[in-house]
């Protein structure tokens, strides 16, 4: 009896190990892998201006004007689509007599873009042109090939001449004697829209 239950016991050990291997057999497959490694990273926009003081005056009178050149480049890896021209000033003395702002007397005549052949800014003053926000590189630019340019690409410089005219109104202007001015450019730099890459 003994032995009956000694080969029945080794019958269901050999059983269980049998179904055990095949049950492990069945996670037995060829396999394979690869690996890739992706990335991502921003690209940068960096506008700079040469120079950076665009114009300096003392001494000035009624019926004045002055030239003056700067250039804007893009100094980053993505193209720039647009630079927006912000213009605010300040009056640093004015006497205490004036009865008008000193903004309303100086004019820009024109702000020319050479690299385009565009004007952002013909005849405005200071004073109005801190409410404008002009594109100094828009892309609404056509050439005779029909074709739309503007912006500013990486590594490129477009040069710019600019007028400045203190408006001789032909009527007394005696309250700007020693007035003084301080002007703020800032040129705001933006993307283009995105794209599929």
């Amino acid at each position: 009896m003994l032995n009956i239950k000694k080969k029945l016991g080794l019958s269901v050990a050999s059983a269980a190990l049998g179904i055990a291997l095949i049950g492990g057999g069945t996670f037995a497959y060829f396999s394979d892998e690869e690996v890739t490694n992706n990335s991502f990273a921003a690209g940068t926009l960096d506008l700079s201006v040469d120079p950076t003081a665009i114009i300096n005056l003392d001494n000035l009178k009624p019926g004045d004007s002055m030239v003056r050149e700067f250039s804007l480049s893009n100094d980053g890896s993505l193209e720039i689509a647009n630079v927006f021209l912000d213009t605010n000033y300040t009056i640093v003395d004015d006497g205490g007599n004036n009865t008008e702002d000193f903004g309303q007397h100086i004019q820009v005549n024109f702000l020319w873009n050479w690299d385009q052949e565009s004007e952002p800014i013909f005849e405005t003053t200071l004073y109005d042109l801190r409410e404008m926000d002009p594109d100094v590189v828009k892309r609404d630019i056509w050439d005779p090939l029909w074709e739309e340019r503007g912006g500013l690409e990486t590594g490129e410089t477009h040069d710019f001449w600019v007028q400045f005219e203190f408006i001789d109104n032909g009527e007394d202007q005696n309250m700007f004697q020693s007035d003084a001015l301080e002007l703020e450019w800032t040129f705001n730099a933006t993307q283009g829209d995105g794209e599929d890459l």
